[in-house]
């Protein structure tokens, strides 16, 4: 059974920051990628950040230089240091690691989801 479990979402002022975090747990033997995807109202869920098992990263170009995808491999934790935070990045996010458990197998987990709203 593998978890994802996300925090540090909330309300934040336009400008301001937010940091989020998504622990994996259970029977892992091996993450592959670390990515936080994002769904806003009415729109399709879209990729934002992600970081694969050798640390290369990536971005939606819309978060360019304002946001940074980390990940702590002994934590099996990856975080989402989101500035400069605009009314558009409002959505749900969502953390998701593709794994293989002791099968060998690798799978997509999807966390529950952490509203993140940025409003004055």
């Amino acid at each position: 059974q593998v978890q994802l479990v996300e925090s540090g979402g909330g309300l934040v002022q336009p400008g301001g920051s937010l940091r989020l975090s998504c622990a994996a747990s259970g029977s892992i033997f091996s993450i592959r990628t670390m990515s936080w995807y994002r769904q806003a109202p009415g729109k399709q869920r879209e990729l934002v950040a992600a970081i694969t098992s050798g640390g290369s990263t990536s971005y939606v170009d819309s978060v360019k230089g304002r946001f940074t995808i980390s990940r702590d491999y002994a934590k099996n934790t990856v975080y989402l240091q989101m500035n400069s935070l605009k009314p558009e990045d409002t959505a749900v996010y969502y953390c998701n690691a593709v794994l293989s458990d002791y099968s060998g197998r690798y799978s997509d987990y999807w966390g529950q989801g952490t509203q993140v709203t940025v409003s004055s």
